[in-house]
């Protein structure tokens, strides 16, 4: 593969990840932990940069995304991908794209309600960019992906050059502990979950070059890892500093979108608000090209479904579920997503310690690592109850005495290692007996 090819895969995997979700999280904790801002930031980034990395360099060494549950008994297999790409996909995620970039990229110069039109047209195009997977690169890396970095840099530049203001002191959550909330804060972009559906359009992408060795695309992806953690780093850094310094234009502010909002205005003026209006709808457009390929290399891969039938399906479902309300589809949808992140996270980190030898030919169903998945769900989904508030008040006690980690939503952490460990210790004592063989 060429250096350019590389780079180009490279910016094309920062933009599928860049949403508006992206831009808007990091100036509101910034602006929060205030003078503590770049302490937070780093926390910030081990877990939304960092999991979502590793995660692209664990399929990477995979060679081919579904790999990762190749191990697990069919249904659970399948329900897993099922459930991770439909809710990435028009469950969630992509009408929640499109709602993001009418509110923030349509709805500032526009006083009528045109959601209904801008979501068909978004979805339209989104669609004719999806249609040509081999041209991804070019539309997003090539093109898309420099003029939004541009816009970017720009936009983050005249932050440094000119701060609106100055960091303040930190609430008390990130006075205590700035790090550990950084944390937190990143675990929950969830971009991790992403990572496991983009998996599938950047191996292909990278298949599609002309590299086809699999030490060859564990290689590549790595790079591409690189290349993605390093340009959004410096993103979310930049977003930090802004929310840092934002505390003068946009003083409590309830969320980043309001925060960029004022500062892309009080250093553009109107310009501004052209300016993030443009990044806005790039980088929810980027999102929507890329989730809806994945979708559709999903189902063309492992049902055979033509994936001009199954992209233009989940588009038009997209485009209809974008004007049921942001809050109604957040509502139905969220609980899915907070349960299947420990779930990916599980069967990543179990990749590591836990080897397995499934084929296409042949399937070899892990005991273990199936053990890890059911023990990601069962916990994960005390997590997800606990962050919806919907765990009940006498169990409250008693998981936050008996479950480590349990107020950092994260209480599938721990049991999950102690899982993994164990099958490790068997595995070594009956080698023999590990695997159920299914021909």
């Amino acid at each position: 593969m060429k250096r350019k090819e590389l780079a180009a895969i490279g910016f094309m995997t920062f933009a599928l990840f860049l949403g508006a979700g992206n831009l808007i999280f990091p100036p509101l904790m910034a602006q929060q932990a205030g003078e503590n801002w770049l302490i937070a930031i780093a926390g910030f980034l081990l877990t939304a940069v960092g999991l979502p990395a590793l995660t692209l360099v664990v399929l990477g060494r995979l060679s081919s995304a579904d790999k990762l549950t190749a191990a697990l008994p069919k249904w659970m297999d399948r329900s897993f991908w099922f459930l991770v790409l439909t809710t990435l996909g028009p469950a969630f995620v992509l009408p929640r794209a499109v709602t993001v970039a009418y509110e923030m990229g349509i709805k500032p110069f526009y006083s009528g309600n045109g959601l209904m039109i801008f979501s068909a047209v978004f979805c339209a195009l989104t669609l004719v960019l999806a249609l040509k997977p081999g041209k991804l690169v070019d539309y997003i890396g090539k093109v898309m992906t420099p003029a939004l970095i541009a816009m970017l840099a720009l936009l983050a530049i005249s932050a440094v050059i000119n701060p609106l203001g100055t960091p303040t002191a930190a609430i008390e959550t990130y006075r205590q502990a700035p790090t550990v909330n950084g944390l937190i804060q990143g675990y929950m972009t969830l971009d991790a979950i992403a990572a496991v559906a983009f998996g599938w359009v950047i191996i292909q992408t990278i298949r599609n070059t002309g590299v086809k060795c699999n030490k060859a695309i564990s290689y590549y992806t790595l790079r591409i890892a690189l290349i993605y953690a390093f340009l959004m780093s410096l993103c979310y850094l930049a977003m930090g500093y802004l929310g840092a310094t934002s505390s003068d234009i946009a003083p409590q502010a309830t969320n980043g979108g309001e925060i960029l909002t004022r500062y892309a205005a009080g250093e553009f003026g109107t310009l501004g608000q052209l300016l993030l209006a443009t990044i806005t709808l790039m980088a929810c457009l980027t999102t929507t090209v890329g989730l809806t390929n994945a979708n559709g290399e999903y189902y063309k891969n492992t049902y055979g479904v033509k994936f001009k039938i199954s992209a233009t399906v989940i588009m038009v479902l997209t485009a209809i579920i974008s004007n049921v309300g942001l809050e109604t589809i957040i509502q139905v949808s969220l609980p899915a997503i907070l349960i299947l992140c420990p779930i990916s996270i599980s069967l990543i980190i179990s990749t590591f310690f836990i080897r397995t030898h499934s084929t296409a030919e042949q399937r070899h169903i892990s005991i273990s690592q199936t053990t890890v998945v059911i023990v990601a769900t069962l916990f994960g989904s005390i997590d997800a109850l606990n962050i919806l508030g919907k765990l009940p008040t006498t169990v409250i006690p008693f998981a936050e005495h008996w479950l480590p980690l349990f107020s950092s939503h994260a209480s599938w952490l721990v049991p999950v290692a102690i899982t993994i460990f164990i099958s490790k210790l068997c595995s070594r004592e009956y080698k023999n007996h590990d695997s159920v063989v299914i021909s």
